[in-house]
This record gives structure tokens, C-alpha cells and sequence, in this order.
């Protein structure tokens, strides 16, 4: 007797960078939803563990999944695992991303592509995988930032990063024609996540907090319910980039 994968209609989805931040509050979202969710993780798979064991304590369905995301082998490979568990996939959320700071014309090269291998390369092999294999009624939700329109002193490679998958949205939006899947991005504003608040001052997050008309910084909580929104009922909303962040730009 061999085993079968398990079946289910039970909508499913997977979620980059679902270890931190704005990913595991996505992740925890989307299972408060009664989506089945792969939590992805790069490198520390305890931290992902812990986001699995809390999703199931509160009676939603996880698994943890590694990988490179800008490795194909290794995006496949955990999509294979997430269907085989639940059965499908329905949504992708890619959170992962790497922020380097500092001038254009002081910016380290290396740092550079580094970055751009995950933000770049990493974004356009995650659609892949997920144009591949989303089922009709899905969603695919990539990032972005706020920061290419508030165009802030030492952000421009980490915004010519993200510009890129802006423009990328709405090919892949029209590429799709015919598939019933939803393609969009989120752009979040400035964020309480570790990756944002990684080096700023006091006085800095302070000052940042009250730009906004809300006059705060964004929560984890803020973005994942856009990017629920764009998971689950916002069908109409496609080829789109949602900026979310208090009304700053």
C-alpha cells in the first residue's frame, strides 16, 4: 500500500519569508482565514516552527517548508511539499526580501546583487512557480514599498529593486488572461518589523511614525490584512499595486 497525497478543498496557500515580520503576521491571517499554509522559511527553521505552532494551536493547519527563493529547484520543491499536504495550491504571498541602505554613489556592488538576487531574481521565480501551479480562483500577491514614491535618501537600490516587481505585476497580470488568477502587490509604508527598524534611532522611528496622516507606524497586523484582502475577496483588484501606509504617499 503506498501513500496518496492528501486531498481537500480547503483553500491553500504558501508564504515567503513567513518566518518574520510581515510574513508571519500574513501567515497567521490567512490561517485565521481557514487557509492551509505553507510558512517558508530561508534559514532558521525553528523561528518558522514556531509560526506552525501557533497557527495550529489556535486551529488552523501549517507545515514548515525551506528554500532559496531565488533557487527554482528549491521554490518547486517546496510547492511540491505544501500540495502534497493540502492537496493544492491557491495562493502565493511572497514576503521575502532583503533591505540594503546607503548613497548610489557610495553603494557596494555586492551588497547590490545580493539584494537583487532576492528581491529581483527571488520575485520572478516565485511568480513563476505560482503561475505554474495556482488554481483558478487564486491570488498572487508580490512586494513592493511605499519608498518608490517617497523616494528617501539612501533607498535607491533597494527601491530600484521593488520597482521591479511593479512593473512586473501587470505583465504577469495580462499573462495570465483567462485563468482566473489575481495578480497584485503590496507596498507597505513604514513598518514596526525588524528589517525596518534595524538601525534607526529613536528619534528616527518617531519622527517617521508621525508622517503619517495616522499618525504611526504600521503593524505587521496592517499589512497582512491587505494582503488577506487580496487572498481572498478582492476580485476585482488586479494587475494593481496597493500602497499601505496610512495615507504617507
Amino acid at each position: 500500500m503506498t501513500d496518496t497525497p492528501t486531498t481537500t478543498t480547503t483553500r491553500v496557500a504558501l508564504v515567503t519569508g513567513g518566518s518574520g515580520g510581515i510574513g508571519r503576521a500574513t501567515a497567521a491571517r490567512l490561517a485565521a482565514d481557514g487557509i492551509a499554509v505553507g510558512v517558508h522559511y530561508a534559514g532558521n527553521k525553528a523561528r518558522a516552527e514556531e509560526v506552525v505552532a501557533a497557527i495550529e494551536t489556535a486551529g488552523g493547519r501549517a507545515l514548515a517548508v525551506g528554500g532559496d527563493v531565488a533557487e527554482p529547484d528549491d521554490m518547486a520543491a517546496a510547492l511540491d511539499t505544501v500540495e502534497a499536504a493540502f492537496g493544492g495550491i491557491d495562493v502565493v504571498v511572497n514576503t521575502a526580501g532583503v533591505m540594503v541602505l546607503g548613497p548610489v554613489a557610495e553603494f557596494d556592488l555586492d551588497a547590490l546583487d545580493r539584494m537583487h538576487r532576492t528581491n529581483i531574481r527571488g520575485t520572478v521565480v516565485v511568480a513563476q512557480q505560482a503561475a505554474r501551479r495556482v488554481r483558478a480562483g487564486g491570488a498572487i500577491v508580490l512586494f513592493s514599498t511605499s519608498v518608490t514614491r517617497l523616494s528617501f535618501p539612501t533607498y535607491g537600490p533597494y527601491v530600484a529593486s521593488k520597482g521591479a516587481v511593479e512593473a512586473l505585476v501587470p505583465v504577469l497580470a495580462r499573462e495570465l488572461r483567462g485563468r482566473d488568477i489575481t495578480v497584485n502587490a503590496v507596498a507597505p509604508g513604514p513598518t514596526a518589523t525588524p528589517l525596518f527598524l534595524d538601525g534607526k534611532t529613536e528619534e528616527q522611528i518617531e519622527q517617521l511614525g508621525r508622517a503619517a496622516p495616522l499618525e504611526r507606524l504600521g503593524r505587521p497586523d496592517d499589512i497582512a490584512e491587505t494582503v488577506a484582502h487580496l487572498a481572498g475577496p478582492a476580485r476585482w483588484i488586479h494587475g494593481q499595486t496597493l500602497f499601505a501606509n496610512g495615507g504617507l504617499a
